[in-house]
């Protein structure tokens, strides 16, 4: 199982969770009560389901496509270390990866 840490927007709420690997990390966070939308349903066509991953972390992920990258320009309180949870798949590398949730989320999508 893929351990991971979501860190809620105001920095003091956790919530820690477990994945079989092959998990995309949006779909972990909505089965455990996260607040990360997915308007798109993981098609990459909105910006609802952006985490912040810890800077600790970020390198053990791959890197991000450029679709995601302009997905990420369109983010409400982008980082350095911004991803969409959509395009996150655990797997035994990412085992205690910690995310913090936006405070914030703008959806493109105008739904």
């Amino acid at each position: 199982m893929i351990r991971v840490r979501f860190i809620a927007a105001d920095g003091q709420s956790t919530v820690d969770a477990e994945a079989a690997p092959g998990t995309v990390l949006l779909d972990l966070a909505q089965a455990n009560d996260q607040p990360l939308e997915g308007t798109c349903e993981g098609q990459m066509a909105c910006s609802t389901c952006h985490v912040i991953v810890d800077p600790a972390d970020f390198a053990r992920l791959p890197r991000s496509s450029d679709d995601e990258e302009d997905m990420l320009d369109l983010a409400a309180g982008v980082t350095r270390t911004s991803r969409l949870a959509c395009q996150i798949v655990l797997d035994e590398s990412l085992d205690g990866l910690t995310v913090h949730i936006p405070g914030e989320v703008r959806n493109m999508q105008g739904r």
